[in-house]
């Protein structure tokens, strides 16, 4: 095991505590990597073990810990192997800003393409190639992973997604126009494909994630089915479980 924790003295502190009591190893030879924060460390810990194929088995020291289990110092090997994977697959998004620079990233929660500045952005939409809307005016717009659905997404007013519903969120920012447009929902499989209109005059930047590059372009998306990472819930406690309790609370 690997232990990562955030910049919090009490998750700092239990960090130290499990490093003596369990033992450790460097993160890169590690089988498990246990976070020890809120969902921001979540993600680090996630896209950590995108170049090493370890596990991830969380526990909450931040203010939501959607994605976390419970603090428990004690049974954390018992834990462990009574936890139930779950499997998920990132976005990939590939690019070109206006200098016709090429950017390519990992998205594990969403895609979010935000204005620069006060101007509102213009965004033309594709789907599998075929233009769906020739002209989307909003704050910007995102696409999230059933994972990722219930962080930015759900705060723009998209959907929940089940864990397993194979689908994924396009979601408007503050849509001007068309007014009334509240985002679809696409196959896993479905390339989504962003071209900027105005791009020098109305900037847009891409936000894959914790990576931000500036004055897109064209901005492409996809499942990256050839990456899985293994998140480890305690047992009965999954995501799933997790995603669809959200939904009934108020």
């Amino acid at each position: 095991m690997a232990f990562l924790a955030s910049p919090r003295p009490e998750a700092k502190a239990a960090k130290a505590r499990l490093e003596r009591h369990y033992g450790c190893v460097p993160i890169e030879e590690a089988e498990t990597i246990i976070a020890l924060g809120g969902d921001g460390l979540m993600l680090d810990a996630l896209h950590t073990s995108l170049k090493t194929g370890a596990r991830v088995y969380g526990m909450n020291f931040g203010s939501v810990g959607f994605l976390m289990n419970e603090f428990q110092a004690d049974g954390l090997l018992e834990r462990l192997a009574s936890a139930d994977p779950v499997r998920i697959h990132p976005l990939r998004v590939t690019g070109e800003d206006i200098h016709c620079n090429p950017f390519e990233a990992l998205a594990i929660n969403e895609v979010s393409l935000l204005r620069e500045t006060r101007q509102t952005a213009k965004i033309k939409i594709m789907i599998d190639g075929r233009d769906r809307m020739g002209e989307l005016q909003a704050d910007g717009v995102l696409v999230a992973t059933p994972a990722g659905s219930t962080a930015y997404n759900l705060s723009a007013h998209g959907p929940i997604l089940p864990l397993n519903s194979k689908v994924l969120a396009l979601t408007p920012i503050s849509a001007f126009r068309p007014r009334r447009w509240r985002g679809a929902l696409l196959p896993c499989t479905a390339r989504v494909g962003f071209e900027i209109v105005e791009p020098r005059h109305r900037p847009v930047s891409a936000v894959a994630d914790n990576r931000e590059f500036r004055e897109v372009a064209r901005v492409d998306i996809e499942e990256a089915s050839d990456v899985t990472m293994t998140l480890l819930y305690d047992e009965g406690r999954d995501l799933a479980e997790r995603i669809l309790t959200e939904q009934f609370e108020s």
